[in-house]
């Protein structure tokens, strides 16, 4: 008989389609067994050489593994990414790839939360997992879908980006000329605050993309290359600053250093990325066109952008002449004199 219940209440398969071929398999059910051994028999019939896959068993750090060699290698920050996949995939247990669950991960993740970890960061780990199910699914290496695929990121409070004042600008600048030691720092801190550009991007720069009144960030977070106008004035300084200092060192902790010292206060993890909001917040206060200023700032997505609408001088601006004017019956009128 090709099927027999075991003593343990399980179904064994036991069948041999054609001569010398033999399949055996236990299952928890007998509707799983008799599919078995129904694919079994259609399978043989078709290809003589036929062979039942075997269940993908490998454990979540080998599927890290093989991420990184097929693809996790050529992102930017791929060695860190591979260090923190393999320190979750142990803090998780390291279990069997495929068997992981949503439960599983969610309270793995609420336990980091008992322990003060930011939100932001666990949505940011889920999404690099997901990423590598997601990733293998695509190039075949798995057969089975993404098991994370329906735990939701947390949900957070929006942050307020801030910008600098006019006021706050110019105390900023004369903090760096009068207490900064570094020449570079006020240089790419223009920059930055002329064109929107991270600050990374703009201490890449070197002379020869900053020309024709235009200069080109090629070492972006989205990894394309874009070209922005700058004032006449601003590439004169630039090409002055260079042949007078070279080019921009690492001075991303002098400019931190210097606006501590100048006073101004910001929310937290913002830091030079002010200069970025301050550029992006004007553009769109002083009418600028959001899809413009997402290509100046090279998002990828407009939802980016999008965050500096309300900002706008008509965003809105309805709210005050079509919502309802009856909260003027609020206020008691004014006693004629």
């Amino acid at each position: 008989m090709a099927i027999q219940q075991t003593d343990d209440g399980r179904w064994k398969v036991d069948v041999e389609p054609i001569k010398g071929k033999r399949f055996r398999k236990t299952f928890k059910t007998k509707g799983e067994a008799q599919r078995f051994e129904a694919t079994c028999r259609a399978k043989v019939i078709e290809t003589p050489d036929w062979y039942p896959k075997p269940k993908d068993a490998r454990r979540l750090l080998e599927l890290v593994d093989r991420w990184f060699v097929l693809h996790g290698h050529t992102l930017a920050d791929s060695e860190a990414r591979r260090r923190l996949l393999d320190e979750m995939a142990r803090q998780l247990g390291n279990p069997v790839a495929r068997r992981i669950t949503g439960n599983q991960y969610a309270e793995y993740r609420a336990a980091l939360l008992a322990n003060k970890a930011n939100p932001k960061t666990l949505n940011n780990r889920l999404g690099y997992l997901r990423s590598v199910y997601n990733v293998l699914r695509q190039l075949g290496e798995i057969d089975y879908p993404n098991p994370l695929a329906q735990v939701r990121p947390l949900r957070l409070q929006e942050k307020e980006l801030a910008y600098l004042t006019d006021a706050e600008v110019a105390l900023l600048f004369q903090t760096i000329h009068t207490r900064c030691k570094t020449p570079h720092v006020a240089m790419v801190a223009a920059i930055c605050l002329a064109t929107g550009a991270r600050w990374g991007e703009a201490q890449a720069l070197v002379p020869e993309r900053v020309r024709s009144g235009l200069v080109t960030f090629v070492n972006t977070k989205s990894k394309r290359v874009r070209s922005i106008p700058i004032d006449p004035i601003l590439e004169q300084r630039i090409s002055e600053h260079f042949k007078r200092h070279g080019q921009f060192s690492n001075c991303l902790n002098s400019f931190d250093k210097t606006l501590t010292a100048s006073g101004i206060t910001l929310p937290a993890g913002q830091s030079s990325h002010v200069l970025r909001h301050t550029f992006a917040s004007r553009f769109v206060m002083n009418g600028g066109n959001i899809l413009t200023l997402q290509k100046i700032l090279g998002h990828a997505s407009l939802a980016m952008t999008m965050r500096y609408a309300h900002l706008a001088p008509d965003h809105l601006k309805d709210a005050v002449t079509l919502g309802p004017q009856s909260w003027r019956k609020a206020f008691q009128p004014e006693a004629d004199h």
